[in-house]
């Protein structure tokens, strides 16, 4: 399994920088097998039966990007230089592991100020990053990021314009709820306050789950032999209500449909054991790919995604590789819009 079988050429203006207002109108395409049709995020509801169940990630996304000034002392005085800083994780002893751009110069001892109050010293560096002590803590460190953070775009968006205070609203799901994310279940954005209400009035249940997305989300995968592809880990929990809640409605015979690759990599990591979700907290690092048996996932809503990635690896597993260059290939003719800010899809393998 090659790479370069996931690859495909996008013209660069269908990358959107910007989603559609409101959410629900955004495009989506339909792929029932290999039937394809063309519609509206807000169609959902008829699209769906009575009976289905939509997972849903409750992640909330960090503003987790500061920009912040590198303070050194040394024999010939005190310099500054500019450090970006992106936050991952913060572990027991409340320090933060951090990508910092640029990173070759910053040594361990340092302190990088971001503003009258805030400041970190450089505790460690690591291949996985830098390890940061900030001055605050608890609540008043959250204050202090609310106000000085901003949205972690993914790189390319943040290439071709700067976050602003939009992105705080538009990179956000409505039904965020759990802080830890520093990239957006992006399948989530399309949904508003009124959809989920008509979902629920036509039949159609929610569950909800957390996986925190990490900024592994958008590493390229650099080896050519697919499976040689090692996934980052990323935190997840699934409740016992959830796991129940499936079980019931794989026991009616609904479909149970993952709202973004998030939500289905901690459902079927939950489920690889057993063939049944089960609760679940703690660490992932599941890699699906083409071979792989799906254990819970009926369907899956999911935006398009970038060529080589393991997103698109992952819905070829759920799909198959030439069913999904046709999908790819009819939403590029038809002008969907692509990524994170773009058009969304529901993804409806064959019956077997």
């Amino acid at each position: 399994m090659r790479l370069s079988d996931f690859d495909f050429d996008l013209p660069e203006e269908l990358i959107a920088l910007r989603p559609v207002r409101p959410r629900p109108a955004s495009r989506l395409l339909v792929a029932d097998g290999d039937a394809l049709s063309d519609h509206h995020f807000a169609d959902l509801p008829g699209l769906l039966h009575p009976g289905d169940r939509l997972v849903l990630n409750d992640t909330r996304v960090l503003p987790a990007r500061l920009n912040g000034h590198r303070r050194r002392i040394s024999d010939h005085g005190e310099t500054f230089a500019h450090v970006e800083v992106t936050l991952l994780s913060v572990n027991g002893q409340g320090d933060w592991l951090v990508l910092a751009r640029p990173v070759r110069r910053v040594q361990v001892g340092e302190q990088i100020i971001f503003s009258d109050d805030l400041s970190a010293e450089i505790r460690d560096k690591s291949p996985d990053g830098l390890i940061l002590r900030f001055s605050l803590r608890g609540a008043d460190f959250d204050a202090a990021l609310s106000r000085l953070g901003v949205m972690p775009l993914p790189p390319y968006i943040a290439a071709r314009r700067a976050a602003d205070d939009r992105d705080r609203d538009d990179y956000q799901t409505v039904f965020a709820k759990k802080t830890g994310a520093v990239a957006a279940p992006t399948a989530g954005l399309h949904f508003d306050g009124r959809l989920l209400e008509s979902l629920s009035a036509m039949g159609v249940t929610l569950s909800r789950l957390t996986l925190h997305v990490g900024t592994g989300t958008f590493l390229p995968v650099k080896t050519e032999d697919v499976t040689s592809h090692r996934m980052h880990a990323e935190w997840g929990k699934i409740s016992g209500r959830t796991a129940r809640n499936i079980a019931e409605t794989k026991a009616a015979g609904g479909r149970v449909i993952p709202v973004g690759t998030t939500a289905l990599r901690l459902l079927e990591a939950a489920a690889r054991d057993t063939g049944a979700v089960t609760p679940w907290v703690g660490k992932t690092d599941i890699f699906i790919r083409p071979g792989f048996r799906f254990h819970v996932a009926d369907a899956l809503i999911t935006n398009f995604h970038l060529p080589k990635s393991t997103l698109l690896i992952l819905v070829s597993a759920l799909m198959g590789r030439d069913r999904i260059r046709a999908i790819y290939a009819h939403a590029i003719a038809r002008h969907y819009r692509f990524f994170s800010y773009g058009d969304s899809s529901l993804l409806i393998p064959p019956r077997v």
